[in-house]
């Protein structure tokens, strides 16, 4: 597959990916080789990594417990710790081998330590690849508030090996296919029509259009002031959906890419009935999350906590929410002002 150029870094593909990285290693000459893992990674795929690598730096790996729940800066500060305890110094490079929590926490872990040294994502998760890896976003989240602490940050490089997708579970896998389903509602509904149609799916074409539509779209806007917001559809009402999730003391959590899905059937109902959105494309996205994902009861009496949780949101302006919806697949609206009363209908019309 050919190598994406993005902003400042190329994104490689499987077999020459990891020749590119040797030789950024040896061109920049670094002091310490750090690799980011969780215990997952560590156990699942550095086997699969390390013995792709050559050099004769020095090699430390660095890890973490899994979970979104620890995507946050006490995290990071043991992350720090454990770097200076190992002589991390200016010239280090840290490379990241996880999904997005790992790529996420990690990019800002790099960026931050003294004042910024290079990293470099390898992306193991299905989510991570196509989204979280790529666009320079980095960050941590406070409390269960998603991604409030964080930076713009561009890797040295990307790696996109599906040979990790054999590590995950089906259930990440599902993850993942939200945020292509995203891409396919908003930017080309080719690929919303391949998952819909689900007839011999390539996996590996899926997710290098979905990279290259991202790349096009930060290309355009890489600080989200105007195009990239769209990368937010699903994800207003999702956010909030997730965190009330992953606070709760009594109630599974639910992985990004559900809230995800729970977003982009909202957030169509939403469009239908503010932009004219086509009723029967409404039911069409929810038929085929439905097909994917099983269905959350989002009970009446967790709606103020959800909406409480709403108020918090990255792209809020004075308070006020702003929605990315749909004037139809591939038309969006940036910036949409709806009523509490409109979010809660489409809670329940995801109910219904």
């Amino acid at each position: 597959m050919q190598t994406i150029q993005a902003v400042t870094y190329p994104v490689h593909f499987h077999n020459n990916s990891y020749q590119e990285l040797s030789n950024l290693i040896a061109d920049k000459n670094y002091s310490t080789i750090f690799i980011l893992v969780d215990e997952n990674t560590f156990e699942h795929c550095y086997p699969k990594f390390i013995p792709n690598l050559s050099t004769d730096k020095t090699i430390e790996v660095i890890e973490i417990e899994s979970g979104e729940i620890n995507k946050n800066i006490e995290t990071c500060i043991g992350v720090w710790n454990a770097i200076t305890e190992l002589g991390g110094d200016r010239k280090s490079i840290l490379i990241t081998l996880g999904g997005g929590v790992i790529t996420d926490l990690g990019g800002f872990v790099a960026s931050c330590f003294k004042r910024g040294i290079d990293f470099v994502n390898i992306p193991t998760t299905l989510l991570s690849m196509v989204d979280a890896s790529v666009g320079g976003k980095t960050g941590v989240d406070l409390g269960v508030l998603k991604n409030q602490i964080g930076l713009f940050a561009n890797p040295k490089m990307v790696i996109v090996d599906t040979d990790y997708l054999t590590t995950v579970t089906d259930r990440e896998i599902k993850s993942g296919t939200a945020e292509i389903i995203k891409y396919g509602i908003t930017y080309d509904v080719k690929l919303f029509n391949e998952i819909k149609n689900n007839k011999d799916l390539n996996i590996n074409d899926l997710i290098f259009r979905s990279v290259e539509i991202k790349n096009e779209v930060v290309l355009q806007d890489p600080k989200e002031k105007n195009l990239r917001k769209i990368l937010n559809f699903g994800h207003t009402l999702g956010h909030a959906i997730e965190s009330f999730y992953l606070e709760s003391e009594v109630k599974e959590n639910l992985t990004h890419g559900e809230a995800i899905a729970i977003g982009m059937v909202c957030e169509c109902y939403m469009s239908s009935k503010l932009l004219g959105f086509p009723s029967d494309k409404v039911t069409e996205v929810k038929e085929v999350i439905l097909s994917i994902y099983d269905k959350t009861n989002l009970l009446k009496e967790d709606f103020t906590a959800i909406m409480d949780l709403l108020k918090h949101d990255k792209k809020n302006v004075n308070g006020q929410v702003n929605f990315v919806l749909l004037n139809d697949f591939e038309d969006y609206k940036l910036d949409c002002k709806v009523s509490e009363e409109l979010i809660i209908e489409s809670m329940e019309f995801y109910n219904s």
